[in-house]
């Protein structure tokens, strides 16, 4: 942590304690494979952060201290993952030659907003413009999704397969691929607020042309999977009517595929226990309560998190993406406290065990 204190101020780091700082980079093997780190090039890759983290510290420890509101320093993780990731998304970008679609895929209270913004500071330290993009950005508009509960009841509440215009999502990935002119590109942003709460599209941002396109949510490049694993599907999918739920859940994924497929690279912000999303509701629900905000009761929230599991159980759906070589391309582990855990590259893993 010294040495990375002195590389903020701008201040060389004498021979050993390169040697220290590179060999905790290669400390752990996975996390080294999955960014490409190796001991002939961990130097290379050494002289290229400590150029780069005095020019990028300032913004994201600000935005971690002050939006984020986390006490602890940004400095760990900052080097350990934000860093080499934004690196490797630059890399790639560089390589397709093309603007490049990063996924993201994280459950509620993973981190995927703090990802995003961290990696859109480096990025652009980096010479490279970046645009973020939710999937609840492409929700239908509230008049949409009232006709579509009218037509089935099920979808009570927005999120799952069907609530969003996948059509307009393969619209606008489609123009930020081809970036072939500078009229800028019309982005949906939704309004979680609208409606009591229901939510509606807010309009649409001018967005220029961008070299990288950050698309986060829920479930972005979950796949269908086969029917048979509902005849013993993990609680809360218990009843008839919640495996009925959820395999025309399932089915209506193959909606989606068109839009997967336009994603270049694909990452999972995994939870080290799925369960933890709504241990991590319920925290953020009592502190609202306790400082006079309005909030739901863990009765409420064991409602609202199970309709999704139901919906696309992390179990079924996320998991194989982090186990399987041809899921995602990286794996970041998100352990009960919020820190970063395992990092690795599913094929990569697979041959090393």
């Amino acid at each position: 942590m010294d040495s990375l204190e002195q590389l903020i101020q701008g201040q060389a780091l004498k021979e050993p304690q390169k040697a220290e700082l590179g060999q905790w980079m290669l400390s752990e093997p996975h996390r080294a494979a999955a960014f490409g780190l190796t001991p002939a090039s961990v130097e290379t890759t050494l002289h290229q952060f400590a150029q780069l983290l005095p020019r990028i510290y300032s913004p994201v420890e600000g935005f971690w201290c002050g939006d984020c509101q986390i006490s602890t320093s940004p400095l760990p993780p900052l080097w350990r993952v934000w860093m080499p990731l934004a690196c490797q998304i630059a890399e790639a970008r560089q390589n397709l030659n093309r603007p490049l679609i990063q996924g993201i895929l994280g459950m509620q209270g993973a981190g995927k907003t703090t990802l995003t913004t961290v990696l859109q500071i480096v990025l652009e330290q980096l010479g490279y413009s970046c645009c973020c993009l939710s999937i609840d950005d492409l929700y239908k508009t509230y008049g949409e999704r009232q006709q579509l509960q009218v037509e089935d009841p099920r979808l009570k509440w927005r999120g799952p397969p069907g609530t969003h215009d996948v059509d307009l999502g393969i619209q606008i990935l489609d123009q930020m691929r081809a970036n072939e002119t500078s009229t800028p590109i019309q982005i949906p942003r939704f309004d979680k607020s609208a409606f009591g709460g229901q939510g509606d599209r807010s309009g649409f941002e001018s967005v220029p042309t961008t070299d990288i396109v950050l698309f986060e949510g829920w479930f972005v490049g979950v796949k269908p999977i086969s029917t048979d694993v509902f005849e013993q599907a993990p609680a809360p999918i218990d009843t008839p009517a919640d495996r009925k739920f959820a395999m025309e859940m399932n089915q209506r994924l193959q909606d989606y595929l068109p839009l997967w497929d336009r994603l270049d690279r694909l990452m999972v912000l995994n939870l080290a226990d799925y369960q933890l999303s709504k241990q991590w509701r319920k925290e953020a629900e009592h502190k609202a309560i306790a400082t006079g905000n309005a909030g739901m009761s863990d009765g409420e929230i064991d409602e609202f998190v199970d309709y999704f599991w139901k919906a696309l159980h992390p179990e079924l759906f996320v998991k194989p993406l982090t186990t399987q070589e041809n899921g995602a391309d990286l794996v970041i582990t998100v352990n009960a406290d919020h820190t970063f855990g395992e990092i690795y590259q599913p094929a990569c893993r697979s041959e090393m065990v």
